[in-house]
C-alpha cells in the first residue's frame, strides 16, 4: 500500500508535466493535513510569452549554468508559483509540507521558510548548497524522497 509521501510525490510529477520550461519539468504541491493546498510548476507569468512558445530557452542561449542566476529566466520557480497561489487565493499554507520534483534553489528556499512551511521533500538534487544550508538554519525539515 503506497503512503501519502508517494501519492505527493507522484502528483508532483504530474504537475511537472505542465511546464512551459524547455530545460527541466519541475512540479511542487504544497499540503498541509493530507489535503492539496495548492499546486505550481515552472513557467512564465501570466501574460509573458514561456520559453516553449519563443522556441528557446533564454538561459541556454546565454550559456547560464544550472544553479545560477535564477534572475535571467522567464519563468517562475514551481515553488514560488505554489506560494503566489496560496497568497492569490488566500490560503494559509503555514505548518503545511511542500512536495517537490527537485531541491528548492535559495531564492525558493528562503520564500519557503518565510511562508512558514515546515517540511520540504524533493526527488531530484539540484545544484544549489546554500539552499540546504538555510533550511538546516531555519529548522526546516529537508527530505530527499526514498533516503
Amino acid at each position: 500500500m503506497e503512503n501519502w509521501d508517494e501519492r505527493f510525490m507522484r502528483l508532483t510529477e504530474e504537475v511537472g508535466t505542465w511546464s512551459s520550461c524547455l530545460r527541466r519539468k519541475v512540479g511542487a504541491v504544497i499540503v498541509r493535513d493530507k489535503r492539496v493546498m495548492t499546486t505550481g510548476y515552472n513557467g512564465a507569468p501570466t501574460g509573458i510569452e514561456s520559453c516553449t512558445e519563443r522556441g528557446e530557452c533564454l538561459r541556454e542561449k546565454l550559456g547560464i549554468p544550472s544553479g545560477t542566476r535564477h534572475e535571467l529566466c522567464f519563468a517562475a520557480h514551481a515553488e514560488q508559483n505554489a506560494i503566489i497561489q496560496a497568497a492569490k487565493y488566500g490560503i494559509n499554507i503555514s505548518g503545511s509540507t511542500l512536495y517537490c520534483t527537485h531541491q528548492p534553489c535559495v531564492i525558493c528556499a528562503k520564500m519557503i521558510i518565510n511562508a512558514g512551511i515546515v517540511r520540504v521533500v524533493y526527488r531530484e538534487g539540484y545544484p544549489d548548497e546554500f539552499s540546504m544550508q538555510l533550511f538546516s538554519e531555519a529548522g526546516t525539515k529537508l527530505e530527499k524522497y526514498g533516503e
